[in-house]
């Protein structure tokens, strides 16, 4: 049996996990809180964006936290062109053919990955990686922490933008009705490429705040959208709250199957979280009933 202290330090290292999950979560729910579609893709673009953090490292010599603000504007661009000049057209209004596009989307930019960098594991040296803050007995990652407080940053801000400013307005409508949003003249394509940018830029974020304590390779993605699937299914389907604190809930019952179970099993947990949600509360904590 392991001590109180370890235990202790086991639930906050989850803690501080969880909030990047829950960022990469936090793209993944809004965007199915607009577009009313699931994005297949969305665990290639994290892979792409967590490429281009290393990129800019090793060539550049840019810091992952320095690399923030650029390739959060790179993304949403890269977001807002896809939607708006591959997804929009290509679906042709229909949900179905969304998902068909996400996925085949998510296949595209895996194998360019993998014809690019090929599947050699690749991960970031710098002067913090492995630094920590002792707090009494515990012992705290210094990357870990920084990761923790920008996620939840990042979720505050996005919780302004949807609650405070004219374009979080026009989201919440297209959200709500997209009809009687477009008949009072909101640009209900340009709202759903925004959106789908901002999930895009989001990966960015959670990618950089990544990179110091994780790996990247072209398959990567995959493992992050599963966790982050699971988020929004628990928190609910388009709830950011619910992205919040399901991901922080995650993250510690991750950290605790890994402590208790082995480290391989550390996502019995997760998955055996993902089934019991789907059997007695399909909605999730926070979602709405269709």
């Amino acid at each position: 049996m392991y001590s109180l202290p370890i235990v202790a330090e086991a639930m906050l290292n989850g803690l501080l996990t969880g909030a990047v999950y829950a960022l990469i979560a936090l793209g993944l729910t809004l965007v199915y809180g607009v577009l009313h579609i699931i994005n297949f893709a969305h665990g290639a673009f994290l892979t792409c964006a967590m490429f281009a953090v290393w990129l800019a490292h090793s060539i550049l010599g840019l810091d992952p936290y320095l690399a923030i603000l650029p390739l959060t504007l790179i993304f949403f661009a890269i977001g807002y062109a896809v939607q708006r000049f591959v997804i929009g057209p290509a679906s042709h209004g229909d949900d179905g053919n969304i998902l068909l596009i996400t996925l085949g989307l998510s296949i595209i930019i895996e194998n360019a990955l993998l014809a690019g960098f090929h599947s050699d594991t690749r991960s970031l040296s710098t002067d913090y990686s492995f630094n920590v803050f002792e707090v009494g007995p515990l012992l705290i990652s210094q990357a870990r922490l920084f990761g923790f407080i920008g996620a939840v940053i990042v979720t505050g801000l996005l919780w302004l933008l949807l609650a405070r400013t004219d374009t979080g307005k026009a989201i919440r409508a297209v959200a709500k009705e997209k009809l009687g949003a477009r008949l009072v003249g909101i640009n209900v394509s340009h709202v759903f490429a925004v959106t789908f940018g901002i999930g895009c830029a989001t990966l960015a974020i959670a990618a950089c705040l990544l990179m110091p304590t994780f790996y990247v390779n072209p398959r990567v993605g995959g493992a992050f959208v599963l966790v982050a699937f699971t988020i929004v299914v628990l928190g609910g389907m388009g709830s950011i709250t619910g992205a919040l604190i399901g991901g922080l809930f995650i993250g510690v019952v991750e950290s605790l199957c890994g402590l208790f179970l082995g480290e391989s099993l550390g996502q019995i947990g997760i998955f055996l979280i993902f089934i019991l949600v789907l059997l007695f509360r399909p909605t999730g904590l926070f979602g709405a009933r269709a």
